[in-house]
C-alpha cells in the first residue's frame, strides 16, 4: 500500500534539506533522517520574497497565518533504497513497498509537520526481513527521534 500523495517527500530540495539539517537515528536495517517542523518550512518562495513593498503587508499576514498553521502541515516521508542494497530493482521495490506499508500503519501516530527520510541499509536485503520487523524498527527509530505523538 503506497503512502498518500500528501505525505510523500518528492523534491530534491526537500531530500537535501533533510540530509543537511535533519537528525539521524540508526537501526540494524534502517537509518532515519528527520527534520523538525519549524517556521522556516512555511517561508514564502523566492518569487514572493521579491515582490513589491505593497505586497509585503499581505506577505507578512500570510506568513503569520502559515506559522500558526505549522502544526497542521502534513508529515512528508521519503524512502531511499540504493543499489548497494541490491542490484535488482525487484528487490529494492519490494523493500520500499514493505516500508511504505509499515509507515502507513504508523502515520496516525506521527506528529504533523516533520520531514522524514528512511534510508535502507544493505542488511535489509540480506535478511529478507518481514514487514513486522520493519514496523518494529521504524517505530523504535521514530520514538528515538521524538517524532511520534506525545514524544515531541
Amino acid at each position: 500500500m503506497a503512502l498518500p500523495s500528501l505525505h510523500r517527500l518528492k523534491s530534491r530540495q526537500d531530500f537535501q534539506a533533510v540530509f543537511r539539517e535533519g537528525i539521524r537515528r540508526h537501526g540494524s536495517y534502517l537509518t532515519l533522517r528527520a527534520l523538525r517542523p519549524s517556521p522556516s518550512t512555511t517561508e514564502p518562495t523566492k518569487s514572493s520574497a521579491l515582490s513589491s513593498s505593497a505586497n509585503s503587508m499581505d506577505t507578512a499576514k500570510s506568513q503569520v497565518n502559515q506559522s500558526n498553521n505549522c502544526e497542521y502541515l502534513p508529515t512528508r516521508i521519503g524512502i531511499s533504497v540504493s543499489t548497494k542494497v541490491s542490484k535488482r530493482a525487484v528487490i529494492r521495490n519490494r523493500i520500499k513497498r514493505r516500508i511504505a506499508a509499515a509507515l502507513q500503519q504508523l502515520l496516525p501516530k506521527i506528529s504533523p509537520g516533520w520531514r522524514l527520510v528512511v534510508v535502507v541499509k544493505p542488511t535489509a536485503a540480506q535478511q529478507e526481513c518481514v514487514t513486522q520487523q520493519f514496523l518494529q524498527e521504524l517505530e523504535q527509530l521514530l520514538v528515538q527521534a521524538e517524532v511520534l505523538n506525545g514524544h515531541s
